[in-house]
């Protein structure tokens, strides 16, 4: 499992999918809507597997066979060759499941349909299909190539059998498989790290204290490799902010209200790392 991993969206998340499903020696067909987009995707995973070389990490001869393996298109009906479909497009419900409305017309009989979601919850986007026992969330953890964790999340009518061949897959590529059997928003990582968020801007919010002491407090009090808001401008605070979004309006808890000062950055386009400017300046 599988012999084709088709990945639909090109971006961050996509190309980086491709890539570890590639070096993992599956051929990859990577899909966006347009030449530009699958072209700056396809480059951006060339580079990535040049600094796996230039750290020896790998070596050229296998970073050239892995992109070799990887074919773009902009065609969705070639995803018809595919035994793993994995969509990585736009943190939105609506954009995720019109993709699968699509999805279940080309892909094949018995193909895996999985969302790369960090917080919709699965069953929704398989009800957009009618397959949806062979919908699963695949929710890998940016950047891709580097973080060892994929959390594997059973929709409500998710079968047994497509949780198996998934966690397989992703086990495959050298991660670490965590099983969500109960399709919550959020799943397990992002409940507890985007609690964390939304408490961290509050407390910025609030003047309690800078951005550079509230993510060394999380640094060097609990270990953390990053802190809450500077990983909130690696993963985007207009991504952070929409999956904050997700699990408030399917939980209405109060500690996932979406932070105003997170609306009025996104709003004014600091956007963390990508756009040079978030919590921090970069």
């Amino acid at each position: 499992m599988p012999g084709v991993v088709a990945v639909i969206g090109a971006g961050l998340m996509g190309s980086g999918i491709a890539q570890v499903a590639a070096v993992a020696g599956h051929d990859v067909l990577l899909r966006d809507v347009t030449p530009e987009a699958v072209t700056k995707g396809r480059e951006a995973i060339a580079t990535s597997l040049g600094r796996f070389v230039a750290k020896d990490r790998m070596t050229s001869d296998d970073a050239d066979a892995a992109l070799a393996r990887i074919r773009t298109t902009t065609d969705l009906a070639e995803v018809a060759i595919a035994d793993l479909v994995i969509e990585a497009v736009y943190e939105s419900v609506e954009v995720k499941a019109a993709v699968f409305a699509e999805l279940d017309k080309v892909a094949k009989d018995g193909a895996v349909l999985a969302t790369n979601t960090s917080a919709i919850p699965i069953t929704r986007i398989g009800a957009a299909t009618s397959r949806p026992e062979f919908v699963v969330g695949t929710h890998f953890f940016s950047p891709v190539p580097m973080m060892k964790l994929c959390e594997v999340v059973r929709g409500y009518r998710t079968s047994q059998d497509t949780v198996d061949r998934t966690a397989e897959f992703v086990r495959g590529l050298g991660k670490t498989a965590v099983i969500v059997t109960r399709d919550v928003a959020g799943f397990v990582a992002n409940r507890m790290l985007l609690a964390l968020v939304v408490e961290a801007v509050t407390l910025l919010e609030t003047g309690v204290a800078t951005a550079e002491d509230i993510d060394t407090a999380c640094r060097d009090g609990f270990g953390h490799a990053m802190g809450p808001l500077q990983t909130t401008d690696l993963a985007g605070v207009d991504v952070t902010l929409a999956a904050i979004g997700n699990i408030y309006a399917d939980t209405q808890d109060p500690k996932f209200a979406p932070p105003p000062l997170m609306q009025r950055m996104v709003a004014a386009g600091d956007l963390g790392r990508k756009s040079g400017r978030g919590f921090h300046s970069y």
